[in-house]
């Protein structure tokens, strides 16, 4: 199959590639397993699948902070693209561009973000409980666990609840209703962290910086430089 040579497919990729953060595993990005089918839209449920299309696409793009300009003319090219159109510009050529653009714009997000994140911080750090550690974690323990503690190299499953300074949920196991397994080694430095000081059964809210989380690229649904609150049980140290 001839790939679709689109700017906003060709964002996507630059997105992937400038991507470098450990992340939080999501249990509901797991593919299907052996012989299990992908489930079908029902009858009537297309244009509703088209527009979840569209929304999953501007969670990718929306770090680029885009004028209603500069959308219309990544929708040229997605256009151009899918229809097979003659291209006005060599993609391949215009790679290093997107992502260049694609840094200076996060940079610019990052930087204002930072300085309303900072008295965010500063605010969650005074909260009675509270504890700032070295790193710059904040951490606040909600119900004390009884089992024993995580190494950083231990599997653990927990639920967890994440949310953005504004109070926007961005990731939850809890909604999913399906607890995520994971390798402390594998994912935030203030997830690993903020992990080892809990015990089977505890749950705790970690406020974690930029720095210790995804830094000033951000992630989809995660601003550039963002300060994130997260709310997490301990359920089990996988042996």
């Amino acid at each position: 199959m001839k790939p679709i040579q689109s700017s906003l497919l060709v964002v996507l990729l630059a997105l992937g590639l400038l991507a470098g953060a450990a992340e939080v595993p999501r249990a509901d990005a797991q593919e299907p397993a052996a012989g299990e089918q992908a489930t079908e839209p029902a009858a009537g449920e297309q244009d509703q699948v088209l527009y979840a299309l569209g929304l999953a696409m501007a969670q990718s793009v929306a770090q680029f902070n885009l004028t209603e300009e500069e959308l219309a003319q990544v929708v040229k090219g997605l256009e151009d693209g899918v229809f097979k159109r003659e291209p006005k510009v060599d993609v391949q050529q215009f790679m290093p561009k997107i992502q260049a653009l694609a840094q200076k714009r996060a940079l610019q997000a990052a930087a204002i973000e930072g300085k309303v994140a900072q008295e965010f911080l500063e605010q969650k750090a005074q909260e009675q409980g509270a504890v700032r550690t070295d790193s710059g974690l904040i951490y606040k323990e909600i119900t004390a666990g009884t089992g024993e503690s995580p190494t950083a190299t231990d599997q653990v499953t927990v639920h967890y609840h994440g949310k953005l300074r504004t109070g926007e949920v961005f990731d939850s196991s809890v909604e999913r209703g399906q607890p995520a397994t994971f390798g402390l080694n594998q994912v935030i430095p203030c997830w690993t962290e903020g992990l080892q000081k809990m015990k089977i059964g505890g749950k705790s809210q970690l406020v974690c910086p930029a720095a210790i989380a995804y830094g000033e690229s951000g992630r989809p649904g995660i601003p550039p430089g963002a300060a994130l609150v997260f709310e997490v049980e301990l359920l089990d140290i996988v042996k």
